[in-house]
């Protein structure tokens, strides 16, 4: 048996979205303050003064920012999505995880995510929502309203052709989607965010 070296070709796609994205980074804050509680163990039970909530700030922070400062999605979301579409036209997930990869324009300033940059403006949403545990909360999200990018997929050619993975980032973009609300959520049928289409 011989084993051929890998065929791997690129594709770019330029987006534009056909519905609201909206996203929600999980802030460093938080995630700080899980981490102060953990290493208290015990002596972090009982009840605490809450401090007050600074808005803005959760606004802010569930943005992704490059490290040159513009405005970006997770390169994730896109290879993520696609191997999902695979779903709806046979094609295994588990080959899909191998043949194809999304190319980063940067990397988030505080974790180091790689990112697609993003352009449009985002506004302030504010959403009542219910937790886990059934406790009304309110969340703040960056919404862009208008938006658009430029994807760029290296692919398995030996897998995939130019067309298929063309067509697969179209099924993207009209049936899974990507950000919160997306068609494809994981946790309910999606608000209709998060659409595009191949421009």
């Amino acid at each position: 048996m011989q084993i051929k070296p890998p065929r791997i070709e690129t594709a770019t796609f330029n987006i534009v979205g056909t519905a609201p994205y909206v996203q929600a980074r999980f802030s460093a804050k938080a995630m700080q303050a899980m981490m102060t509680k953990m290493a208290a163990g015990s002596t972090a039970k009982g009840k605490k003064v809450r401090d007050a909530r600074d808005f803005d700030e959760d606004y802010r922070d569930a943005m992704h920012l490059s490290m040159e400062g513009w405005h970006g999605i997770p390169a994730g979301a896109f290879r993520q999505a696609m191997i999902s579409a695979c779903r709806l036209v046979g094609f295994k997930m588990t080959l899909a995880k191998l043949s194809v990869f999304v190319r980063a324009d940067g990397i988030d300033k505080v974790d180091g995510i790689p990112l697609i940059q993003l352009s449009g403006t985002p506004e302030r949403v504010d959403m009542a929502v219910r937790n886990a545990t059934g406790v009304a909360d309110i969340r703040v999200r960056p919404m862009w309203r208008e938006w658009s990018a430029k994807v760029r997929v290296d692919y398995d050619a030996d897998q995939f052709t130019v067309s298929d993975v063309t067509n697969l980032m179209d099924r993207v973009g009209r049936q899974v989607g990507i950000g919160e609300g997306r068609p494809d959520s994981r946790e309910s049928a999606g608000l209709g965010w998060g659409t595009f289409a191949l421009a």
